[in-house]
């Protein structure tokens, strides 16, 4: 049997790292993040122009342009979850399927709102990945193209970080350094594979 472990945690928490700590030890891990960016390249950039006008340039979606059109307003952004949730999880899918033939024992879905997308139906174990909020803060707004306002805005549409935890199966902090949360990941990995 193939455990699937969803790998959750709020923006700036160390997520993207540990999930490559995953990699580094030779687990497959699907990336929601990086498929969504492929679709803003492929497939999803003539449903998001119809939805969404002149926000395409070039064949790929201008994400600058976009986000003025859904960020802060919730009826744009479920219009763009509806375009979107559909094609990430049916690439989630065929992730599954090629680990499922490979033998994989464990694979890793790195969602970021696993559980704003009841992504937690779709898993077997739950890792969150967290910070102290201070730390969080300074993580994001160091990021280019951040400013307070998109870091709210962003915040606003996901659990908190003390919900995710109290749901967790394993908690993962980033804030105890790189080593730390290699252990972490590796302990994981001996439990679950």
């Amino acid at each position: 049997m193939m455990i699937r472990a969803g790998l959750t945690g709020s923006i700036g928490m160390g997520k993207s790292t540990t999930a490559q700590m995953f990699r580094d030890e030779g687990i497959a891990v699907y990336d929601a993040d990086a498929t969504v960016h492929e679709l803003y390249s492929g497939e999803a950039t003539p449903l998001i122009e119809a939805a969404f006008p002149n926000t395409t340039r070039d064949g790929s979606v201008d994400r600058t342009k976009l986000g003025e059109y859904v960020i802060g307003k919730p009826e744009n952004m479920k219009k763009l979850e509806a375009i979107i949730h559909p094609l990430v999880h049916q690439k989630e899918q065929e992730f599954l399927k090629q680990a499922k033939e490979r033998g994989d024992k464990l694979v890793v879905l790195d969602i970021p709102l696993l559980f704003e997308t009841a992504g937690v139906n779709r898993v077997d174990k739950i890792i969150v990945v967290t910070a102290p909020a201070e730390v969080q803060r300074k993580r994001v707004l160091a990021r280019d193209g951040m400013s307070e306002e998109k870091f709210e805005a962003i915040l606003a549409r996901q659990v908190p970080d003390a919900k995710k935890r109290q749901k967790a199966d394993y908690i993962i902090d980033t804030n105890q350094g790189l080593e730390f949360a290699r252990n972490e990941v590796c302990k994981i990995i001996k439990e679950l594979a």
